[in-house]
């Protein structure tokens, strides 16, 4: 179970309209998905930074079956994030951005190697192996980013309107992919505004308002 206790957070500064004071709780069982909405600022980008360990609380308690995860580095929590932005290496080609969910350390046994070729013909990309992300599409890009994340099997799965940008077939592959995830135990978080992704994925609905979680969580 994830559970999320009066996590706080302040911005000293912020836009006019946009929710200076947060304090977050939820609570997310193995398999299950949350869906997260509400309008521009309101805090979205803020709760998943803290979840994931870019931001720090200012009070409050994360943890996961149990175990404490705010003491815990980003990269210790048993966490992957999907960003809007795509988060890609620019660098390397597609197989190995993808490889890298598997093998931080870039040395993909054959093994490895299968599964991101495979992945990649799952999701539409099986001719773009050796492409650099310059060369893709924003759709394309994000489905990159995607696999990556989904091959790296984490408990906790923290996805930021990943969908958005792609045709109807190729967002129904990628709802059956995290399916898969929330099968195999995965807790799933989902930050959208897209009906469809939700009703796809989501077996709780949430809503952010004036810094706090409203319904469901």
């Amino acid at each position: 179970m994830l559970e999320c206790r009066d996590l706080i957070f302040h911005y000293d500064r912020c836009e006019p309209g946009e929710t200076p004071d947060f304090c977050f709780g939820f609570r997310l069982a193995p398999g299950e998905c949350l869906s997260v909405a509400g309008p521009s600022g309101a805090g979205k980008s803020t709760l998943l930074g803290l979840l994931a360990g870019f931001l720090e609380p200012a009070g409050g308690s994360l943890t996961w079956q149990g175990q404490d995860l705010l003491a815990r580095p980003p990269w210790e929590r048993g966490i992957t994030t999907v960003f809007q932005e795509h988060n890609l290496f620019d660098q390397l080609p597609v197989w190995l951005n993808v490889g890298l969910g598997l093998a931080p350390d870039m040395r993909l046994t054959s093994e490895q190697q299968g599964r991101v070729r495979e992945g990649l013909a799952e999701v539409g990309l099986a001719g773009l192996h050796d492409r650099l992300p310059a060369e893709l599409s924003g759709g394309q890009r994000q489905r990159v980013a995607l696999l990556r994340a989904l091959l790296r099997g984490s408990r906790i799965l923290l996805l930021d309107e990943p969908f958005s940008g792609l045709d109807e077939a190729t967002r129904a592959g990628l709802w059956e992919l995290v399916r898969r995830q929330k099968t195999a135990g995965a807790a799933v978080l989902l930050v959208s505004h897209d009906r469809d992704d939700i009703e796809a994925l989501a077996d709780r609905r949430t809503r952010l308002e004036g810094g706090r979680l409203l319904g469901g969580a």
